[in-house]
């Protein structure tokens, strides 16, 4: 017997065990210093796939699938459950349906891997890291897109991270797929033939550091006050609670001392025509004189013209302006949160949530001016898609050189789901090179500098205000000229000509 073969084992024990490892392989993209761990789980997965069946490969795809995105998204049974009023065993239900039914896209790219691999190495390899890119991209995109815990996120920390400003999150998991599944394919031919294949993945990994350029260069300082509302997510739109928030708000807002004050996505939950005219005209006043401006998240919109998710930008120059505010729209909104897919009222219906069908922002929406720096604005779940910020860079000369991201993810609770929305804001700032200031209600309110450090951080669920320094950048990374230019279709072109030729070569007489 070969070091490679196996005994048989049920189909029941390969997916509790992959279904383990799965979970496993969550883990980096919450713990940066676990980045290993996630060579160490693609390497045995390859490993076990490389000898199974189309079926059996579907299977364990399925269940790796499922441990994955259950494991790294379980945090959404705290907002169907204790936000929501669903029972908790539908919750478990939801949130256990939506992973099996996501993890679909990576059972059909590893049964493809088994029926179409060569039983070498090298060629093996580069087919497995095709399929692995194809799910991650089909997750990332199709029916608006779930890449939440993508492979690349747990890399943010570790050496593949300096691929970022060239091939973006979903080729540093193209890449990690790579350098994982070589040796562990090649050692199914026996030790001594995977000594060299694991030598080459090892060095491909150690020199990956020296692939870190600088593609941005220095355009300005800007001193930035970011506000932390930490309001519980069942009081925020509680009557009886929203004077005194409005009031804390007010007096933030206020008293802010940097020249940029940001607060978070709905830091003001109303209108500002519901507020009143003299309660908008106090908290405005304040930006209303050079050198000092402000962005904060509210609603904006009326039921003619359909309400958004909103930014609205204050300074001495923006009174001009329609509404005498600049304002920024969420393009990117978030199934079930802000947009009801067909067919799914009923399930919405269900839960005690104040859900409803916003109108969508431009795709490619103008930067706020302020202070030398083009200030772009995203909104929570929006800057897991680094292809659609890209676009904001197809013209160079009106590039952003700071973003700023508005959350609110106290739907979740004291969860894993923050830092994990750090790390992808971090990964952001890595392939753009461009610094992030985060205004969060309950966290993680930070500064990112552009090469993905957390320079400045306030403790999550806690009231205050964070006063950092930000260094605007301008030029372009490769990925933001060919993303901006061309979104993921180079990557798309990738993982389908690869698996085309493989079997063209199969094929071959």
């Amino acid at each position: 017997m070969s070091a490679g073969a196996t005994r048989p084992v049920a189909p029941a024990v390969d997916a509790v065990a992959a279904a383990a490892l799965g979970a496993l392989f969550s883990l980096p993209c919450t713990l940066t210093p676990a980045w290993a761990v996630q060579f160490l789980c693609i390497g045995l997965l390859a490993w076990r796939t490389g000898g199974a069946t189309p079926a059996r490969a579907a299977l364990l795809g399925l269940a790796f699938g499922t441990g994955w995105l259950g494991a790294g998204t379980w945090w959404l049974f705290i907002s169907l459950h204790r936000y929501g009023g669903l029972a908790a065993p539908l919750a478990i239900l939801a949130v256990s349906a939506l992973a099996l039914a996501l993890s679909a896209y990576l059972a059909l790219a590893l049964g493809l891997f088994a029926r179409l691999r060569r039983h070498v190495a090298w060629t093996d390899a580069l087919l497995f890291a095709a399929l692995w890119l194809m799910a991650e991209l089909a997750r990332g995109v199709l029916f608006t897109g779930f890449p939440w815990v993508a492979t690349g996120y747990g890399q943010v920390d570790g050496p593949l991270a300096a691929l970022a400003p060239w091939i973006g999150v979903y080729g540093i998991g193209f890449a990690a797929a790579a350098c994982a599944a070589l040796p562990a394919l090649a050692l199914r031919h026996g030790t001594r033939r995977a000594a060299g294949p694991a030598a080459v993945a090892l060095l491909l990994v150690a020199l990956a550091p020296l692939a870190a350029r600088d593609f941005s260069s220095a355009a300005g300082r800007l001193e930035v006050s970011l506000i932390q509302t930490n309001v519980a997510q069942d009081e925020k739109f509680a009557p009886e609670r929203l004077p005194e928030a409005l009031i804390w708000l007010e007096a933030a807002l206020h008293g802010a001392r940097g020249p940029l004050i940001i607060a978070p996505e709905t830091a003001i939950p109303l209108l500002p025509e519901q507020l009143g005219a003299e309660v908008w005209s106090r908290i405005t006043a304040p930006f209303r004189v050079e050198g000092k401006a402000a962005l904060m998240g509210l609603p904006l919109g009326s039921y003619e013209a359909g309400y958004t998710n909103s930014v609205a930008g204050l300074s001495a120059d923006t009174a001009a302006l329609p509404n005498g505010f600049y304002r920024y729209d969420k393009h990117h909104l978030v199934p079930f949160g802000e947009l009801i897919p067909p067919g799914f009222h009923w399930f919405v219906e269900m839960m005690n949530i104040p859900l409803g069908d916003f109108a969508r922002g431009s795709k490619v929406p103008a930067s706020f001016a302020f202070a030398g720096q083009r200030i772009a604005p995203n909104i929570c779940y929006e800057d897991l898609f680094g292809e659609e910020l890209a676009l904001r860079f197809a013209d160079a000369t009106q590039a952003p050189t700071v973003f700023a991201n508005v959350s609110n993810i106290g739907w979740f609770g004291n969860t894993i789901a923050i830092t994990q929305h750090l790390h992808i804001s971090r990964m952001r700032t890595l392939e753009l090179q461009r610094p992030m200031l985060r205004a969060t209600n309950t966290g993680a309110t930070a500064a990112i500098d552009h090469r993905g450090q957390v320079t400045a951080r306030l403790a999550p669920f806690t009231r205050g205000t964070l006063d950092a320094s930000v260094e605007g950048r301008s030029g372009l990374t490769p990925f933001a000229r060919w993303a901006g230019a061309f979104g993921l279709a180079p990557l798309w072109l990738l993982c389908l000509a690869i698996p085309a030729l493989v079997g063209r070569w199969r094929r071959a007489p």
